[in-house]
């Protein structure tokens, strides 16, 4: 059986005695292994990396946006290689998976622009003779521990930032689907990559707490749940570090009376099913502006949803493939379970959906909830998993106050053809990603991504022009030089300009 291992000083290294199975959740068959790195692989990580930092340090910006240049040449030539493979370890379809990798890359192009992303500010003759400027510094050795759900893009939302700052980076990606960022670090290194620059090390919360606790590790970027969130930013931080933590989110849809509501049941079927649910962008729960609204919008969904295409995600045109494990199918379907017990009225089940084939696969048909109030787990709760909750409101003040109120503050969108409301909305909504009639308010490269409340801990977003701030620290240089003849006297006021 095939096993991955790590990957440090630009070389794959197969070792450490634990191991952990590896998944195709399409046919729930065990297809490689994955080594759970000891604590001695990531200090041999963080050793390498730590070696690399002072020749990557003094590269200049440009040559280091070279190889993110060449980087996303590669990227692009093993597009279909690298899709593969997300698909066969995390099950989202094909289309999907190459979603992810395009929006990964938009982050590659976006570190191209270092040179300019890095130049600081400059003022001349701020006094006499006195010149002023700013430089981005980098950190040193910094580390990024990502989720299962997007195993390519959510590092390339770190990496490829914290190298072009000069830094030098380990990445702990999941163990659940581990072979496609092996990959994207074996292209990196053949983009030109010195090594240890760019390391990876596998492993379980072991690796985790090495990465947290070592001091030279300056700084640690993490996606995940929000409890996990928590522990990293606050074991982190205790231990001196720069941490961004991003969490997990209950994201709000708002269907307003003047909205066209086949369009809102086409957006929300990708945006609440899409990738089985499992993204922290997911639309999981509609508010419903009138009883009408809801009525006529619950029944469009219902009759879409029927007409869903489960497949595994490889095969040709498949909508929606399995969940990434057997566990977390379990939990998704408590979650159902627990709805239906709490009153929750199930309109559409699929809790018993079986496919073709794939009897032994994680699958779980799309369920849709109607009636849901704000004291159901299925509402308070994040579910990660293709189940949507229809909630009812008389108003738009009361849709807001139920999202306002919410722990999380991820994303959040209005559908509506009404300006007014959705200027409204968009100013006085406590959530950190709004879209209006755009039901995955995901930013584009050259903004950053994250939350508010709970679904963010730390002061800098994800990628974009937040990225280059966490990434280094910025030194004020104050020069003059005084005259060779001119010999001046001792000052003991304090110093102006």
């Amino acid at each position: 059986m095939n096993s991955v291992g790590h990957f440090i000083n630009g070389r794959t290294i197969a070792s450490d005695d634990r191991t952990e199975s590896v998944y195709n959740p399409a046919t729930g068959e065990v297809t490689k292994s994955v080594s759970l790195a000891s604590i001695r692989t990531v200090k041999q990580a963080i050793t390498a990396a730590e070696a690399a930092f002072p020749a990557w340090r003094d590269t200049p910006p440009l040559k280091r946006a070279q190889v993110m240049f060449r980087y996303k040449q590669l990227l692009e030539q093993h597009a279909d290689e690298i899709c593969g493979l997300i698909t066969d370890e995390h099950g989202k379809v094909l289309d999907d998976a190459m979603g992810e990798l395009v929006r990964g890359i938009e982050v590659v192009e976006y570190a191209c622009g270092a040179p300019e992303l890095l130049k600081g500010e400059f003022s001349k003759g701020v006094g006499p003779g006195i010149d002023s400027w700013s430089e981005f510094q980098p950190l040193g050795v910094v580390a990024g521990i990502t989720p299962f759900n997007f195993p390519v893009m959510v590092p390339m939302w770190m990496f490829p930032l914290a190298l072009v700052c000069g830094n030098t980076f380990i990445l702990k990606p999941s163990e659940r689907d581990p072979s496609a960022p092996m990959r994207i670090a074996e292209l990196l290194h053949q983009a030109g990559l010195p090594e240890g620059v760019f390391n990876l090390v596998n492993g379980d919360k072991e690796a985790v707490d090495c990465l947290l606790t070592d001091p030279r590790v300056q700084a640690v970027s993490f996606v995940g749940s929000t409890l996990v969130a928590e522990s990293i930013y606050r074991t982190g931080t205790a231990a001196g570090k720069r941490v961004q933590a991003l969490g997990g989110a209950k994201n709000h849809a708002v269907v307003m009376p003047d909205a066209d509501l086949d369009n809102v049941v086409n957006a929300l079927m990708g945006a609440a099913y899409g990738s089985c649910g499992e993204r922290c962008m997911a639309i999981s729960v509609v508010v419903c502006i009138g009883d009408e609204v809801a009525d006529e919008l619950v029944a469009k969904l219902a009759d879409q949803l029927l007409r869903l295409k489960i497949r595994p995600g490889c095969e040709s045109g498949s909508e929606m493939g399995p969940l990434v494990t057997e566990q977390h199918l379990q939990k998704v379907r408590s979650y159902v379970n627990q709805g239906v017990r709490e009153g929750a009225e199930l309109v559409v089940d699929g809790r018993n959906l079986q496919v073709d084939g794939h009897e032994k696969g994680f699958f779980l048909g799309g369920c849709l909830f109607d009636r849901v109030t704000q004291t159901m787990s299925i509402y308070r709760e994040e579910i990660f998993g293709p189940v949507l909750c229809v909630v009812r409101a008389e108003s738009l003040q009361q849709a807001m106050t139920l999202i306002n109120d919410h722990e999380y503050g991820n994303g959040t969108c209005i559908f509506t053809r009404d300006g007014e409301a959705a200027r409204y909305f968009s100013d006085h909504i406590r959530v950190g990603m709004v879209g209006v009639n755009v039901p995955l308010p995901v930013p584009v490269a050259y903004h950053s991504f994250g939350g508010w409340k709970r679904s963010l801990f730390g002061d800098l977003y994800a990628y974009g022009p937040d990225a280059i701030r966490f990434y280094t620290r910025r030194k004020t240089i104050t020069q003059r030089w005084p005259s060779a003849t001119l010999r001046e006297g001792s000052k003991f006021s304090f110093p102006t300009h």
